[in-house]
């Protein structure tokens, strides 16, 4: 018995050493057995949490704990969604939700504002592209994740939320208080002939119903003896990704590439080519742009470029260039997980860089407006100890004109002229559309 217990020691001593001194080992260790000594290392530090933390702490939310760290340690758009947060997202692809109404991001680590919707609450409110929100409701922002600040902003449509804004060129901080509201989105805000039978769509987002109102709006406008187009792409913050092919397939011939895909998989490389039929082809185009123009609004005005099929006019572009896969997981939470990044026809990149207009025209407010800003300020800087947050005087002032932006939500106009008299980035579409036209017949009439 004592031999037989030896002669098994001896053998098991034999396979560990083969194990430690094997071709198995002596092969580099490959991404997976990494992956599974760290996956050691966070067992590890649960099975800490459950010991010797100084609370109780349930299992599932040391998980979605982790699962929010890890996620959005990746990038700016990557996260983790419980279930609730992920029921919101399916509400929101239907085109009404509660809320602000303003696109979010992480840029530089600081939340920012992509672009407020138009004729939303953010919108009227005064905030713009760019503002860094430092506080929602006196609760610092740093390090917050995307979700936690939907949370936050989201509620019961008529309350409040006090929003801490951080804005470039701008001294100091400054409050705005929005009211919550429901949030209904039309893609086409404005279709119009403004001079010189000049057609102008104002279009705020890329939804599921984009192509169907755009399409009447182009059948409306040439009913009407629309021979040129200006496409405000100004503030449109993007969204579905099949929305801008079509809207871009309105103005480019069938089969153009319109945008591709690029990931770490070849199944996530896939071009997309403008399809179906259009009346729009021919006519001149140009296309407005600012810093609140985003993902679907630069795949559109970048395959317009690279095509050379329009002018891009305005200011550099977003720079949201990374597509956003939605993965449910078992439980009703899931991942909003960047895999692939978006490119432009000739094979530029979007993400972090934009779209640079071959026309660059900063907006400049109307004088009076900047007058009636300066005052404003100055009735702010003497009155601002004196009011409380909750007092709805502020509210009020910021649906004055002097806080919206381009292409806002503000009243149309009764006279068409002063739709573009009073936003010079449109006007000098205008113009240069009407230079366009006159060089166009000039070659017409050398033609024949």
């Amino acid at each position: 018995m004592f031999k037989r217990k030896i002669y098994f020691l001896a053998v098991a001593c034999i396979v560990i050493v083969f194990i430690l001194n094997g071709p198995a080992n002596s092969r580099p260790q490959s991404a997976k057995d990494d992956l599974y000594n760290q996956i050691e290392i966070f067992s590890d530090a649960i099975s800490s949490i459950q010991n010797d933390y100084v609370d109780s702490v349930a299992p599932k939310d040391i998980i979605y704990g982790a699962l929010k760290g890890m996620l959005s340690a990746l990038d700016p758009y990557s996260q983790f969604m419980d279930s609730d947060t992920f029921k919101e997202l399916q509400v929101e692809t239907e085109g009404h939700f509660g809320g602000l109404g303003i696109e979010i991001t992480l840029k530089d680590k600081l939340l920012t504002i992509i672009s407020p919707l138009d004729g939303t609450p953010a919108q009227k409110a005064g905030l713009k592209p760019q503002d860094r929100i430092l506080k929602i409701n006196e609760k610092i922002t740093r390090d917050i994740t995307l979700t936690e600040a939907v949370k936050l902003m989201r509620g019961e449509p008529g309350t409040k939320v006090t929003l801490t804004i951080m804005r470039e060129n701008e001294d100091g901080l400054k409050d705005y208080i929005v009211t919550r509201d429901i949030i209904n989105i039309k893609s086409v805000k404005k279709a119009a002939i403004l001079t010189d039978n000049i057609g102008y769509i104002k279009l705020t987002d890329f939804s599921e119903t984009t192509k169907s109102n755009l399409d009447e709006a182009l059948k409306k406008l040439g009913k009407e003896g629309m021979d040129s187009l200006i496409l405000d792409l100004r503030n449109n913050p993007g969204g579905l990704l099949v929305s801008s092919v079509e809207t871009a397939s309105e103005f480019l011939s069938t089969g153009a590439l319109v945008v591709s895909t690029r990931g770490r998989e070849k199944s996530q490389n896939t071009e997309y080519r403008a399809t179906g039929k259009s009346n729009f082809r021919e006519i001149p185009l140009i296309i407005l742009v600012n810093e609140g123009s985003a993902s679907a609004s630069e795949i559109v005005a970048g395959a317009i470029q690279d095509h050379k099929r329009g002018i891009i006019l305005g200011t550099k572009s977003f720079g949201k260039g990374s597509v956003q896969t939605v993965i449910p997981l078992r439980d009703g939470s899931a991942l909003r997980l960047t895999t692939a990044r978006y490119y432009t026809p000739s094979g530029r990149t979007i993400n972090e860089k934009g779209i640079i207009p071959d026309v660059e025209v900063k907006f400049e407010p109307p004088k009076e407006t900047q007058e009636a800003k300066k005052e404003e300020d100055n009735v702010f800087d003497k009155i601002k100890e004196e009011k409380k947050p909750e007092e709805p005087a502020n509210t009020d002032n910021n649906n004055n004109e002097e806080n919206t932006v381009p292409g806002d939500n503000a009243p149309a106009p009764e006279k068409k002229e002063e739709l573009y008299n009073s936003d010079n980035q449109l006007r000098a579409a205008v113009n240069l559309m009407r230079g366009l036209k006159i060089y166009r017949e000039y070659q017409l009439q050398a033609q024949k």
